[in-house]
């Protein structure tokens, strides 16, 4: 008889309860040893991890997460399959922040990171997380021409020219133009220029812009398939992966230039609800060892690491004044001087009539 504070419960009505108990345990063993199954792979645990970046990473990632998996696997006997998503950069940040289950994201610019931090899925501090202030990769920008370079665009200074169209895109949607913008800027502050002299340069620069694309695939769409402009500001990774695919684009790399500095975060609230924070956290550290650079330096990606700098320096033309976001006062105060409403691109847009 059970006694647990309720009236006993007669023999037939007791039988039938513990039937149900026994089936019910029965069949939270089964679902118990279903769900353990999934994570278990030939006999191996598993683990998974979702990778969001920028759409450009894709060709380095192909590379790099086979050689991170099986190193992983041989260290710890445990099975790591990555999910990988790739769009703008700006795009993934928002993709992000409404849901998006990153793990660890690689973006274009330390200012999108900031963005999820400011959602409350990145912790404060992240930069410090990982080597190099969390820069994983770089590039620089490139100026793309016509073939044979028909107005002879070597310099940003040629921007300048009257009868030379430039494409690139509106700093104020992409992330990409950004980094165009301050390549420009930096180009007359980093020299000894002030800044009414870096105002008065690019405004002129913009001057010569005919449209200003939402993004960079657009501006890319604009310059070769509508075949508008004479110029194109790129990434130079991009224009080096584009000929490792076939596509020989005549380009140009000023030496004074702006290094394009791309982060990588772990996504902490997301690795927390995962379980899966030490896998990320080291997928992060991997990034960072030469295997991994070798991989980046392949898609024209500038590596981080010092050795495997050294090893690739024939690959890229030489920079005379290499500056960064940091020299510009950082990202904070960059999107408040240049790129927040009112700011100083909304008025170089004005004083050409653009706005």
């Amino acid at each position: 008889m059970w006694k647990f504070g309720v009236d006993p419960i007669p023999n037939k009505m007791a039988g039938r309860a513990l039937k149900r108990w026994i089936s019910w345990c029965l069949t939270a063993v089964i679902l118990s040893v279903a769900i353990a199954a999934c994570n278990i792979v030939n006999g191996r645990d598993r683990v998974e991890l979702t990778l969001v970046s920028f759409a450009v990473t894709r060709a380095a990632y192909e590379q790099i997460i086979p050689k991170f998996t099986q190193a992983w696997e041989q260290q710890h006997q445990q099975i790591v399959e990555i999910a990988q998503s790739y769009s703008g950069s700006g795009a993934q940040t928002r993709a992000v922040i409404d849901g998006l289950d990153a793990d660890v994201v690689d973006l274009s610019l330390a200012l999108d990171v900031k963005k999820i931090e400011k959602a409350g899925l990145i912790q404060p501090g992240w930069e410090k997380e990982a080597p190099n202030g969390a820069i994983a990769h770089q590039s620089v920008a490139a100026l793309v021409t016509r073939e044979g370079n028909p107005k002879n665009i070597k310099t940003w200074e040629d921007l300048t020219r009257d009868g030379v169209k430039l494409i690139t895109a509106n700093p104020k949607t992409s992330g990409g133009a950004r980094w165009n913008f301050l390549a420009l800027w930096g180009s007359i502050t980093q020299t000894g220029g002030n800044e009414d002299k870096a105002l008065e340069f690019t405004t002129q620069v913009f001057k010569n812009a005919p449209v200003l694309p939402r993004d960079a695939r657009e501006s890319s769409d604009v310059f070769f398939n509508q075949e508008q402009g004479d110029v194109l500001i790129n990434y130079e990774n991009e224009v080096i992966l584009a000929g490792l695919r076939g596509e020989k684009l005549p380009y140009t790399v000023p030496e004074v230039n702006i290094s394009i500095q791309n982060p990588i975060a772990v996504v902490d609230k997301n690795v927390d609800k995962h379980r899966n924070r030490e896998v990320a956290e080291a997928f992060v550290q991997f990034l960072f060892t030469p295997e991994a650079q070798r991989e980046f330096a392949k898609v024209g990606f500038r590596p981080v690491d010092p050795t495997v700098a050294k090893e690739v320096t024939a690959q890229y033309p030489p920079i005379k004044t290499l500056f960064t976001a940091k020299d510009l006062g950082g990202w904070d105060k960059i999107q408040k001087q240049f790129f927040a409403d009112e700011a100083i691109f909304d008025r170089i847009q004005s004083a050409i009539g653009k706005s």
